[in-house]
């Protein structure tokens, strides 16, 4: 039954139409989470015991490194199913990831460059998790250089499919680089497998700002798929009678 749906998931007037249902209602959970996770964290969380209220800039920082991670794995397995099964829309998730996953990773770097200069002294060090988080961001531009450098968009896919496998390599670099070597970075507090070492009034805005930034991602590869698909698709029929429609 899951196959069957994905099956039909993967046809691109079927996800068209799906996804174009979907994103009102993910632009309001997006909202919702958003004003809570924001509002617990930057006005209910109490100050930090050490940081003072400096700390609270993880609530933008850890989600958005949490999603260059994530968007990375997202972006190898879709072009993993791509290489393997040949699917269209797979090929399309791949490289759609490529440009929000690159802002995230910025992102993780520009706010732990903020958060690095107070707590120590500098805006940036070489260290074992920046490093890797940089060379991840150079991994997400090299793929988007590579698409768009290749003119037949299929061939494209296979290589930055390719290119993005052999990325993979720096994911759990980037996790465990914290715990393999004595960094300046501060350890997991979070994803710990015993219990986190954060108060649960901080732990709970961040994690939701954590599925705040998941949703984003989600409305965001919609949008980005959708255009990528009428592109791809311009010379078929469901795209003519969609642009009829409107």
């Amino acid at each position: 039954m899951i196959m069957r749906f994905l099956h039909k998931f993967s046809s691109p007037p079927y996800f068209y139409a799906i996804s174009g249902r979907m994103l009102p209602w993910l632009s309001a959970l997006l909202l919702g989470l958003l004003a809570y996770g924001l509002y617990g964290g930057l006005v209910l969380a109490p100050a930090d015991y050490q940081q003072g209220d400096s700390f609270r800039i993880i609530y933008v920082h850890v989600p958005a490194a949490w999603m260059s991670l994530f968007i990375y794995m997202v972006m190898a397995v879709s072009g993993a199913i791509a290489l393997v099964w040949r699917i269209k829309l797979a090929e399309i998730v791949a490289i759609s990831s490529a440009p929000i996953g690159a802002g995230f990773t910025f992102l993780a770097l520009a706010t732990g460059s903020l958060w690095g200069k107070p707590m120590w002294g500098a805006w940036w060090v070489w260290d074992a998790r920046l490093t890797s988080e940089l060379i991840l961001l150079f991994l997400y531009l090299g793929v988007i250089g590579l698409y768009g450098a290749i003119e037949d968009k299929r061939a494209a896919s296979r290589a930055v499919a390719i290119l993005a496998l052999v990325g993979v390599v720096n994911i759990p670099i980037i996790h465990y680089s914290v715990e393999w070597w004595n960094t300046l970075h501060q350890g997991p507090t979070v994803t710990k497998f015993d219990k986190p070492s954060i108060h649960v009034d901080m732990l709970i805005p961040l994690l939701a700002m954590a599925v705040a930034f998941k949703v984003y991602y989600a409305i965001a590869l919609l949008i980005r798929c959708r255009n990528e698909l009428l592109l791809r698709e311009q010379s078929n029929r469901w795209v003519d009678e969609i642009l009829e429609q409107r």
